[in-house]
């Protein structure tokens, strides 16, 4: 018997009226349909003349495997999604499924994607136009990352003032996910800022609220919600909530002229080439680490734009060697060693009688009772600094941050 056919279909926000016409196709062609009880009894109307199995949550392998054996025996089979199938849907394991039994596009059974309206998309069409700008979307169910993984992600996107959607957020077995989670964008973002919560979009029990990063968890929330959390430029008004794309920013939205300094289908004057001359302007003016809190960057950001720039007579240098760049600095009169921590805490050290001692892992600085190791493996860019603030060497690792400077007294 030739080998059948999967269909990997999403269904949309679960209303038979928001499923694509492709997905429709999709069903109407399979002779049997896969997925979680749920999802089917939302298309029930559409099955009425096709196998069914339905199964229940947590047994995602167990559909993606019966999908499979249906195909093998040359069966058209609807493996079905809520939302859209590649997004937190059947579309990936029923793949790791296939490639770990060696099946390829080529060789073995047909895999169609049909894609449908995602959870965020739904729930952001009910309230207006949150996601109008940058956004992510973050899973809070923990039966399958570990809460490490899924914590990190949360602090990026919260500090990077990404537009956050949250899918399954909440359950009788994690009840405080959403709580860690909150905790989490606090540390980055107003209290006030604007959340959408999204309870059965498009279905028979739809329930739609704003509310705020605050009292994100106040109310009914569960495996059926979906919450949009708003970046610092988000708002709500007569109960629509707007993420600005950022056309107020270069032209008046009055009459749609550009504002003075910016030309339409070009760069912001705030763009990438104006913020690396505003790094360039005002490092040289008030130095390398307030250009840096000034302007959201890392002091290596800083660093790369001062030396690709022309300054003269001032010259910021990208080096290799760290040894020649130490000899150097302690040959200097009177040189003194600036650390300084994440938190803001900071140590100063003469640099007067100390000794550099190097291995092929790491790079020692002794003086009088104190010693400060230097991983090679964490050192990414070393520089030569001579500015208006100073001379120094610099030393940064890979994310740009400051391991530590030399400044010459």
């Amino acid at each position: 018997m030739s080998n059948g056919k999967i269909y990997l279909v999403g269904l949309g926000p679960g209303d038979i009226a928001e499923m694509t016409g492709r997905a429709r196709a999709a069903i109407a062609a399979s002779d049997v349909v896969v997925g979680y009880r749920t999802y089917v009894r939302l298309i029930a109307d559409l099955l009425k003349d096709k196998q069914v199995i339905a199964r229940e949550m947590a047994e995602e392998l167990d559909r993606c495997g019966e999908a499979l054996m249906l195909a093998q025996a040359g069966q058209t089979v609807a493996l079905v999604s809520s939302g859209d199938v590649g997004v937190f849907g059947m579309a990936g394991p029923l793949f790791e499924l296939l490639f770990e039994q060696g099946w390829t596009p080529d060789t073995g059974i047909e895999v169609e994607v049909v894609p449908g309206v995602t959870a965020a998309s739904s729930c952001a069409s009910l309230v207006g136009a949150p996601l109008t700008h940058d956004f992510c979307a973050i899973s809070l169910s923990d039966m399958l990352t570990p809460w490490p993984v899924i914590a990190r992600r949360l602090e990026a996107a919260a500090r990077a003032d990404f537009v956050t959607a949250l899918y399954n957020p909440k359950s009788s077995r994690r009840p405080d996910q959403l709580l860690e989670a909150r905790d989490l964008f606090l540390r980055h973002r107003d209290p006030l800022t604007p959340v959408a919560v999204v309870r059965a979009a498009y279905r028979q029990r739809q329930d739609v609220r704003l509310t705020t990063l605050a009292e994100i968890a106040d109310g009914e929330v569960g495996m059926l919600t979906n919450l949009i959390i708003g970046n610092s430029n988000t708002f709500v008004r007569a109960g629509i909530m707007v993420t600005p794309r950022g056309y107020g920013l270069k032209y008046r939205l009055a009459d749609g002229t550009a504002r003075p300094g910016e030309t339409a289908r070009v760069s912001l004057s705030s763009g990438l080439e104006g913020w690396r001359h505003a790094l360039v302007e005002t490092a040289l003016s008030e130095g390398i680490e307030a250009a840096a809190r000034t302007l959201d960057a890392t002091a290596g950001q800083v660093l790369d734009a001062l030396s690709e720039a022309p300054i003269a007579p001032w010259r910021v240098v990208g080096h290799q060697a760290p040894e020649a760049l130490l000899d150097e600095a302690l040959g200097w009169h009177n040189p003194t060693l600036c650390m300084q921590s994440p938190g803001g805490g900071s140590a100063e050290l003469s640099l007067a009688d100390a000794r550099v001692q190097a291995d092929p892992d790491s790079i020692a600085i002794e003086g009088a009772g104190w010693r400060v190791v230097l991983p090679r493996a964490a050192l990414a860019g070393l520089y030569r600094v001579g500015l208006p603030s100073g001379e120094g060497v610099w030393f940064q690792d890979a994310l740009g941050e400051t391991l530590c400077r030399i400044q010459r007294g």
